[in-house]
């Protein structure tokens, strides 16, 4: 992982935000791992939404509508989907720390869900923070095929439709870059960042 890892003692929702806004992200180690450590990047992932592509098989399902999907009404049950080990992920870096913290913003208004539904059941989601005009993706989750990515198209589409700015996915991944996702470097992301944060807060 390149980038920088700094300790701090206790994180505070104030202090995430705050963190937030200069470039910086909790992880833990694995989520046994009771510690957090604050992530900076060298090279930064990030979806210009004005170049999000969705690939013609995805539009395809998309408009089946096989999931409904809903914005922040399950955000505790996809965090803790995304914590849950899978056959394609075995760990992950999702502690009872983070889960706190970030239950703790979503009730302050600056962490969102983004969920795919079958009947009754969450089958795919994704939950990400929110501050001014950008959005910063944590982590996703899918139990039935594309329902993550569709999931992330919805994020998008309500992303544009509001006026945001950024989209950071902190790294990028095979996967995202199917979608458009690039490497940022340190600086370059501190300038689309400050774009971003002179913005009011705008609603998700």
């Amino acid at each position: 992982m390149a980038g920088r890892r700094r300790k701090h003692p206790e994180i505070t929702p104030e202090l995430l935000l705050r963190a937030y806004s200069i470039g910086l992200f909790p992880m833990a180690d694995s989520a046994d791992d009771p510690e957090l450590f604050w992530v900076e990047p060298d090279l930064r992932g990030v979806i210009p939404l004005d170049e999000f592509h969705v690939s013609r098989s995805l539009a395809k399902t998309i408009r089946k509508a096989p999931f409904d999907i809903r914005f922040d009404t399950a955000f505790d049950a996809v965090v803790k989907s995304c914590a849950e080990a899978a056959p394609d992920r075995p760990s992950t870096w999702i502690n009872a720390k983070i889960k706190s913290l970030y239950g703790t913003l979503h009730r302050m208004g600056h962490a969102h869900s983004v969920e795919a539904w079958e009947g009754d059941q969450l089958v795919g989601g994704l939950y990400g923070v929110s501050l001014g005009a950008a959005f910063f993706g944590e982590s996703m989750f899918s139990r039935r095929a594309d329902a993550s990515k569709i999931c992330l198209v919805a994020l998008v589409e309500r992303l544009r439709e509001r006026g945001f700015r950024l989209l950071d996915t902190q790294f990028t991944t095979e996967h995202l870059k199917t979608f458009g996702a690039i490497d940022v470097p340190k600086i370059e992301y501190e300038d689309m960042l400050a774009n971003a944060l002179a913005s009011p807060h705008l609603p998700f």
